[in-house]
């Protein structure tokens, strides 16, 4: 009698131990866990979505001179005078473009670049606005005095960072200056400022080859290309026709 409750007091004991062994286990565990994280930061999309609008001054600093693009350069009286259009431009997402290399010209590009004009661009640019693809329209007086430069303001927003613009060079057959794709926005925050080169393209619209050619329009059209004609190369580069800085306001 005495040999079985030594042995139920042997069972009960190891049953206790092994109770403590899992509960301490059970213990370990949790505290190797790493604690819940209360950090709310946005991931790097979401911080992107709050940057909010935006607002710049556009300022095209003219680099189209004769001392710099002394080939066939313009003469300059007042018919023939040397000139920029006004600028036409819009910030946009990346399913619209005013043009890009290899891209046909839409009839707004091609009168943009054939005569100056901004319609019927500005329609162009109105119908991806309302798309949601385009921000706002914006537009500045033509650039006579090279001794200036040509201003207008653009907003941006957390969906419409890019920003394209171009103006007519004038005279020419379809020659224009522009950028494209301009992104203001970096690392989820808008530049203070950024400068770019402004080169000279070909809208593809007509055959001209000189800044007084007749208008012969392109059939079939062409599409735009970077101008890399003698008018606006030196020893085989192409050379920016302006600049244009962004400015945050």
């Amino acid at each position: 009698m005495k040999r079985h409750l030594n042995l139920l007091i042997v069972m009960m004991l190891l049953a206790l131990g092994l109770t403590a062994c899992h509960q301490q286990a059970a213990e370990t565990e949790t505290a190797s866990m790493p604690a819940p994280t209360t950090d709310t930061a946005p991931p790097a999309d979401m911080a992107m979505a709050q940057a909010g609008p935006a607002t710049y001054r556009v300022e095209l600093t003219p680099l189209w001179t004769k001392a710099n693009f002394p080939f066939e350069y313009p003469d300059t009286s007042l018919i023939h005078k040397p000139h920029f259009s006004g600028l036409i431009g819009t910030a946009h997402n990346p399913n619209y473009h005013i043009f890009a290399e290899g891209q046909m010209p839409t009839p707004g590009l091609e009168r943009l670049s054939e005569m100056g004009k901004h319609d019927p661009l500005d329609a162009e640019i109105n119908s991806a606005i309302a798309a949601g693809n385009a921000l706002a329209l914006s537009e500045s007086d033509p650039l006579k005095d090279f001794s200036k430069t040509a201003m207008t303001e653009v907003k941006v927003d957390d969906t419409h960072p890019m920003v394209s613009i171009v103006a007519m060079i004038a005279p020419s057959p379809d020659w224009f200056a522009g950028v494209s794709d301009v992104n203001l926005m970096e690392n989820g925050a808008w530049v203070a400022t950024r400068t770019v080169d402004v080169s000279a393209w070909d809208s593809g619209g007509d055959d001209g080859t000189t800044y007084l050619a007749d208008d012969v329009d392109t059939n079939p059209k062409k599409p735009t290309s970077l101008n890399k004609g003698p008018h606006f190369t030196k020893d085989g580069q192409t050379m920016p026709v302006a600049r244009i800085t962004f400015t945050r306001l």
